[in-house]
């Protein structure tokens, strides 16, 4: 089977592939190679996610601001 990229999986099926994962990991029954791979595409996983959580944030943001107009901007670079 073909494994999708995280970032063109929903959210909950980036959360339910990395507890798959965590759960392999903390078995501790894996090769070190397949150990790493695991990790890798966990950190990838996780990383999708958080990239999900932040545009939705973003989205309920706008949303509340009542600015039909408003652009997405990175929370990161707002002004101080």
């Amino acid at each position: 089977m073909a494994t999708k990229k995280p970032e063109n999986m929903s959210f909950e099926a980036t959360v339910d592939e990395l507890d798959q994962l965590v759960e392999q990991l903390e078995n501790g029954d894996l090769a070190l190679d397949d150990a790493l791979k695991k990790f890798e595409r966990g950190i990838a996983l996780a990383r999708a996610g958080q990239h999900k959580l932040t545009d939705a944030e973003q989205k309920v943001s706008i949303l509340l601001s009542k600015d039909d107009n408003a652009e997405l901007q990175d929370f990161s670079q707002q002004p101080e």
